[in-house]
């Protein structure tokens, strides 16, 4: 089901072409400071995988992949990517990637079942990152030494973009504010995942809610994750459960929190047992990349995603995710975009 956010006397800042301009800027300069501060080394990336193989990312469990059939395979089916988060992880064991070192790629993926409206489109773009890590490294400290990291690039961008077009105004908090999932349950009572996403990210800025996909204190997780990628089940060293998160900033245009990162250690041989049982999808362990986790063939590592058109729109200043990128939108929604001025691509 679409919904749309319609903000009042929206206009604008920039013109087509000064957009069009500012998402090569944008994706440029991010991606360089991305790649130099977590020391990553950009590879080519699939837009389809064999299905069956267990490589392709089942986001949170329940999205249908796009499919087809391969002729000269014997019309094997293919899916369209959702992400990359266990092709990555293969990859790095393919290029022998040390520790401390990672790779990054421009990810093209259709997601047909998402909620169309502002934030959401059937057809994602983010640079999809990996990182190999050493045993030491699989902790709370370790990932929010990344968070960090990550955002500092977005401030720079943020930076940049100020510089070129004036007209916008700098609005991201200068530091990023962890908190567990569990504890912000506890700190906003009453409320649900999503209106407690809106009231942290709205008194902080920059929001990193930690522990995404494990069940909370009353039963019910955060929100959803797959099994076999992010690790949301380990004991950490603050008292909590999962060493994943998901990083939001308040959007001032829409006046609510967006999410421009999802990522987390992954997990290791026990955390993924566990969380396949935890979910009861134990016949994944028969899947070509599952069996390569549990035999020890794959590093350790940790990764994550961040919207290409998300960050596009937010340093834009854009009140619709159609504003930057092309895609398909009901028609009821594109004529409610064009008479409030959202001029969609």
């Amino acid at each position: 089901m679409s919904y749309l956010i319609i903000p009042k006397d929206y206009k604008p800042i920039l013109s087509m072409r000064q957009t069009e301009q500012g998402i090569k800027l944008i994706k440029e300069f991010f991606q360089q400071n991305l790649s130099t501060g977590l020391q990553l080394r950009r590879v080519t990336a699939p837009l389809f995988v064999l299905k069956g193989m267990g490589i392709n990312d089942d986001l949170n469990g329940v999205e249908r992949a796009v499919t087809f059939p391969i002729k000269d395979l014997g019309d094997s089916l293919a899916e369209v990517v959702h992400s990359l988060a266990k092709w990555k992880r293969l990859t790095l064991a393919d290029y022998d990637i040390q520790p401390g070192y990672g790779i990054y790629t421009d990810m093209n993926a259709i997601r047909a079942d998402e909620s169309l409206g502002n934030l959401h489109s059937i057809y994602v773009d983010q640079w999809d990152w990996e990182r190999t890590i050493t045993l030491e490294d699989r902790n709370i400290a370790f990932l929010k030494r990344i968070v960090r990291r990550i955002y500092s690039a977005m401030l720079r961008t943020e930076y940049l973009i100020n510089e070129t077009y004036p007209q916008l105004e700098p609005f991201l908090a200068r530091e990023v504010f962890f908190i567990h999932a569990e504890e912000l349950r506890r700190q906003y009572p009453g409320m649900t995942p999503k209106e407690r996403e809106d009231a942290v990210t709205r008194d902080y800025g920059a929001v990193f809610i930690m522990g995404i996909g494990g069940l909370l204190a009353d039963g019910k997780p955060h929100d959803l994750r797959a099994p076999d990628y992010d690790d949301w089940s380990s004991p950490n060293e603050e008292g909590f459960t999962g060493l994943n998160g998901d990083l939001l900033v308040w959007n001032p245009i829409l006046q609510r929190a967006m999410e421009l990162s999802s990522m987390g250690i992954r997990v290791d041989k026990e955390s993924m047992l566990r969380q396949l049982e935890l979910c009861g999808q134990q016949e994944r362990k028969e899947l070509f990349f599952h069996k390569k986790l549990l035999d020890g063939e794959l590093p350790l590592s940790i990764g994550g995603g961040i919207g290409q058109s998300r960050l596009c729109m937010l340093f834009l200043q854009k009140a619709h995710i159609g504003e930057i990128q092309a895609s398909i939108w009901p028609e009821d929604m594109r004529a409610s975009c064009l008479d409030a001025g959202i001029q969609l691509i």
